[in-house]
């Protein structure tokens, strides 16, 4: 039977990739996950004051559906967060959602038509081209420099009359790297020049190593700023799949949107109440695990970076999330990047991300390494990549 054309550009690389693994597995053979970034599953645990929170709402009956738009306690939660960080936004201003996915889908359904362009840095993370191609838009990436900054010359000459929006996503997955100022500013001057919305990914704000995180909100000033944020990442929350959309409460281009994204959230009426109370105490209790997993992290990029290196793979440091994303030298050896991850994988069980699957502009010739497992799990990933690049 006919189903619709809609999924044929959806692609998640991340997971695409686990098929293989599966089989693998079903060999008997050992893998080293280094292909997800889901900090639960290695030595950073929820912390205890949140699973309390979620525990004691449930044991109180707090099991009911939410207001579509969010617990309020909650939205005003965020708004104090994000109004720190620099954004203007009240309560009315902030939608809850199941993840940031569903607050990155909510926002792209709300504003891509079919044949209409979302730019987006490349090399970026994959549901965001494909969610534009389920809504009929086409993906456009623009250059990042090897430092990490936006190619300003080749974000201009990509924009066209069809252009609706442009994508931020910083600090960067799959790169590691973090805008600063100036370049959020430049951004901003070009979105607003050429009538263009702005989402903004900060879902890692608070994982940044060598550099002060500025938040888009300090630049937005009256620009139509969509900002996406979460719990999954900073808060430990993976599974719990929360997030929120945040609208810039200065910029009444966005009056619009403003309102049609509410229907997109009644449509699906909730987010989970219970974890929805447990996010409150996530914003409002105890911070202390931020620091001291920002350290872990810390000393597992250096590893890792060192390593790379040390064996001729080029790799630059990266500034924020956990992300590395190292150069190939293809060859005679590989065809392409894809072909590289699925040998590293039959060859040595480590399992990483082919760079493709994060757009193939400028993803290519790249693969994606997470670094949250242990420093020894690591150094022995690193060990068989090392013996794997140089047999």
């Amino acid at each position: 039977m006919k189903v619709s054309d809609r999924t044929h550009g959806v692609e998640y690389a991340i997971r695409d990739i686990t098929a293989y693994a599966n089989k693998f597995r079903a060999q008997g053979k050992e893998i080293i996950y280094l292909n997800i970034g889901d900090p639960v599953k290695f030595d950073f645990p929820t912390p205890e004051h949140i699973k309390r929170a979620l525990i004691d709402a449930v044991s109180k009956n707090e099991n009911y559906y939410a207001d579509s738009e969010g617990l309020p306690e909650l939205r005003k939660a965020i708004v104090e967060k994000e109004s720190e960080k620099g954004l203007d936004v009240t309560e009315d201003d902030v939608i809850v959602t199941n993840g940031v996915s569903e607050g990155l889908d909510m926002a792209l359904a709300s504003i891509v038509d079919p044949n209409s362009e979302v730019l987006m840095p490349g090399p970026y993370y994959p549901p965001y081209s494909s969610y534009v191609k389920f809504y009929g838009g086409k993906p456009v990436e623009f250059r990042l420099h090897e430092d990490g900054r936006p190619d300003l010359e080749d974000l201009r000459k990509k924009i066209t009359p069809r252009s609706r929006a442009l994508c931020i996503i910083s600090p960067n997955n799959p790169t590691g790297e973090v805008f600063d100022r100036k370049s959020l500013q430049q951004l901003i001057d070009i979105a607003t020049e050429h009538d263009l919305y702005v989402i903004c990914d900060e879902i890692y704000d608070k994982i940044t190593f060598d550099s002060t995180f500025t938040g888009i909100g300090k630049v937005a000033k009256d620009a139509p700023v969509v900002l996406l944020n979460g719990f999954s990442k900073a808060y430990l929350m993976t599974g719990w799949r929360c997030g929120y959309i945040c609208m810039n409460s200065s910029s009444r281009k966005l009056d619009q949107f403003r309102e049609d994204v509410p229907k997109l959230a009644r449509v699906r009426i909730a987010t989970n109440l219970p974890v929805q109370i447990a996010a409150v105490q996530a914003l409002r209790g105890p911070q202390d695990h931020i620091p001291v997993m920002v350290e872990k992290l810390r000393k597992r990029r250096d590893l890792v970076v060192k390593r790379l290196n040390g064996m001729g793979i080029q790799c630059r440091l990266p500034r924020g999330a956990f992300y590395a994303f190292p150069r190939i030298e293809l060859g005679s050896r590989w065809k392409d990047d894809k072909q590289f991850v699925i040998e590293l994988l039959n060859g040595t069980g480590v399992l990483t991300v082919h760079g493709s699957g994060f757009g193939v502009s400028y993803g290519s010739g790249h693969f994606r390494i997470v670094y949250l497992p242990p420093e020894d799990v690591l150094e022995r990933a690193m060990d068989k990549l090392e013996k794997f690049v140089k047999s």
